[in-house]
């Protein structure tokens, strides 16, 4: 009997343990993201009802919230793949970015999930929301963990793509 044939025996078990652990983490992550859609997709039925109250101030911006009474606005590309630098995007009503084919902004960013953020008006103001994306939105470098006002000037950030909030 040969010495090496347990050993051998050993590594190959170990190899299909860590193939199941990859093929499970992959699953998981993939039904994480189908999830997210489900949940937003609820939300998207009664935006302006069923959102949380977005209060909360961003250390980074001087400004308040963008009043949106008399005002259009508007995100602005700094740099995303397959968009050229200095696009504006109008954001008029529920705007969701993200890769999928029901996103109003489509990414092309491999970092971005179908449905990743959506901006949607809260009174008189805008609100960004992230929708359960695997990478997550930051808003002045800062990860979202809930639905938070723009204010002029804020920097919001899906994966290598960016864009800047403006009003007019």
């Amino acid at each position: 009997m040969n010495t090496l044939e347990p050993v051998s025996v050993a590594l190959k078990f170990g190899f299909l343990a860590v193939l199941y652990l990859f093929l499970l983490w992959v699953s998981r992550s993939a039904l994480r993201d189908l999830r997210g859609r489900g949940a937003q997709a609820q939300s998207m039925a009664g935006p302006a009802a069923a959102a949380p109250d977005a209060t909360g101030l961003h250390s980074a911006s001087t400004l308040g919230p963008a009043d949106l009474t008399s005002r259009s606005p508007r995100l602005v590309v700094e740099r995303a793949p397959g968009h050229e630098s200095g696009m504006i995007y109008d954001l008029d009503g529920d705007v969701v970015l993200g890769r999928g084919d029901r996103a109003e902004i489509r990414l092309r960013d491999p970092f971005a999930s179908s449905m990743h953020a959506r901006v949607y008006e809260q009174g008189n103001i805008l609100v960004i929301e992230d929708l359960g994306s695997t990478n997550g939105t930051y808003l002045n470098e800062e990860l979202l963990d809930g639905p938070r006002p723009l204010h002029p000037g804020d920097r919001l950030r899906i994966g290598d793509s960016e864009f800047t909030f403006e009003v007019d």
